[in-house]
C-alpha cells in the first residue's frame, strides 16, 4: 500500500511540475511580448540579469543557467544586441569569450515591469513565508540534481 501511495504522490508531483512549467511559460511569453522579443530571449535577459555581477556574463554561463545550447544563446544575443537590449563585449583577457550585459534600455524596460512582477509573485507565493520557500527550493534543488543523474543513467541504459 505504501508503494502505491508513493507512486501516486510522485505522479501528482510530476503533473504539478508540468502545470507550473506551463503557467510560467505563459507568463514569460507575456513579459517577452511587452518588450517585443521572444520568450527564449526574455529568459536570456533574465539569466543575464541574475548572473551579471558587474563585469558581464559569458554565453556559456547563460546556456548553463537555462540548460540550452551555447550556440542558441549566441544567436539570440546577437538579435538582442541589435534591438538595443544587450551589449556584447569581447573579454579583455580571452578573446574567445564575449561578455554580455543588459543595456540601460533593457534595465529601464525591466524596471517598468517591476510592480507587475511583484504583484504576480505575490499572487503565486502569498501563502508561503521565506522559510517555507527556502525549504521548497532546497527540496527542488535535490530533485533537480537527482533528475540530472536519472537522465544520465537512462541515456546509458538506452545506449
Amino acid at each position: 500500500m505504501i508503494e502505491k501511495n508513493l507512486d501516486r504522490a510522485i505522479k501528482d508531483f510530476i503533473w504539478n511540475v508540468v502545470e507550473i512549467h506551463s503557467q510560467l511559460e505563459e507568463i514569460h511569453k507575456s513579459w517577452a511580448e511587452l518588450l517585443g522579443i521572444t520568450e527564449p530571449q526574455w529568459l536570456i535577459l533574465m539569466a543575464i540579469e541574475e548572473l551579471d555581477e558587474g563585469q558581464g556574463v559569458a554565453g556559456i554561463d547563460v546556456a548553463g543557467k537555462l540548460r540550452i545550447h551555447p550556440a542558441f544563446v549566441t544567436n539570440q544575443t546577437k538579435s538582442l544586441e541589435k534591438s538595443g537590449l544587450l551589449s556584447r563585449v569581447t573579454r579583455a583577457d580571452d578573446a574567445r569569450y564575449v561578455l554580455m550585459s543588459l543595456t540601460a534600455k533593457a534595465q529601464a524596460e525591466i524596471a517598468k515591469l517591476a510592480k507587475r512582477k511583484l504583484a504576480l509573485n505575490s499572487t503565486m507565493f502569498n501563502e508561503f513565508d521565506e522559510k517555507t520557500l527556502a525549504d521548497i527550493n532546497a527540496a527542488l534543488a535535490t530533485i533537480a540534481k537527482n533528475a540530472r543523474l536519472a537522465s544520465r543513467l537512462l541515456a546509458i541504459d538506452i545506449s
